[in-house]
């Protein structure tokens, strides 16, 4: 089976409630993790796209980048996934989380080989319950409908679709794919990445 071209798709159309304030503008490293995590997703796709909410359109760091606006209400990340699929649907997407510091090359380069495109998707399982892991995940064509399925009937969480699909589920690369979610833990990986340094 030929695999389908891979676009690159990264959500940062996020609320940060939790953070209370924009993760995709948190610097690490002396760089804000939106650019970080823009080059990684570039270095592996033919195309890639920002994943935004309309209020964010012009917001200078993400007008910076080519964009996709989610078209579905606010549904979190199963939003920006639905409209990539809408706007490209012979294309395979490597979608990935703007709030994933410890992400790298490596990781994304082993998603990359595992992929399986008679598979709906390829994705590592968590180190914390051994589940999908949706927000580094090579998601195929073929999922779009039961993804749209899904959002139809109410379900926004696209860890339930992998759940539900047949995919191919990688081991847990390590810690690379820890997100954060609140100030303490920002202030904890800063520390983490000085140390790392």
């Amino acid at each position: 089976m030929s695999a389908a071209p891979l676009h690159g798709l990264l959500l940062c159309g996020g609320a940060s409630r939790r953070m209370r304030r924009d993760k995709a503008q948190l610097h690490y490293s002396g760089e804000p993790q939106l650019l970080r995590a823009w080059r990684l997703l570039t270095a592996f796709t033919e195309r890639a796209f920002v994943s935004v909410r309309d209020s964010q359109h012009d917001e200078p760091l993400r007008a910076s980048l080519p964009q996709l606006i989610d078209t579905y209400d606010a549904v979190g990340p199963v939003a920006g996934i639905l409209s990539a699929h809408d706007a490209f649907p012979e294309a395979a997407w490597l979608v990935i989380a703007c709030d994933l510091p410890l992400l790298d090359e490596t990781t994304l380069r082993t998603l990359i080989a595992a992929r399986d495109p008679a598979k709906e998707a390829t994705a590592f399982a968590s180190r914390f319950d051994g589940l999908p892991e949706p927000l580094c995940t090579l998601w195929e064509p073929p999922i779009h409908q039961r993804l749209k399925q899904r959002h139809e009937a109410g379900s926004y969480c696209p860890r339930k679709v992998l759940i539900q699909a047949d995919i191919r589920l990688l081991p847990p690369p390590g810690n690379t794919l820890d997100n954060i979610n609140t100030p303490q833990e920002f202030e904890q990986m800063q520390r983490q990445l000085e140390v790392l340094s």
